[in-house]
């Protein structure tokens, strides 16, 4: 899983957590709807300015939107 897909999955998470729709996101942070959508399919990279308007808009760290999920424990 790369940083894209990372952040993506992040970004959609948080946002269901908090019950924003993908277009009231994008209005709160300025940002295109459809590369809202874009974004949140992993398609697209995110420049630093971008990853600064979500986390506001959502009301967490940018750092939140990069953590990786932890690691599962080996199958035996």
């Amino acid at each position: 899983m790369d940083y894209r897909q990372v952040f993506a999955a992040n970004l959609r998470r948080i946002r269901h957590e908090k019950g924003i729709s993908q277009e009231e996101l994008a209005y709160e942070a300025e940002v295109n709807r459809t590369y809202m959508s874009k974004v949140e399919k992993g398609d697209t990279w995110v420049g630093l300015e971008i990853m600064v308007k979500l986390s506001d808009a959502l009301g967490v760290e940018p750092a939140d939107l990069l953590q990786r999920p932890p690691r599962r424990g080996r199958k035996r």
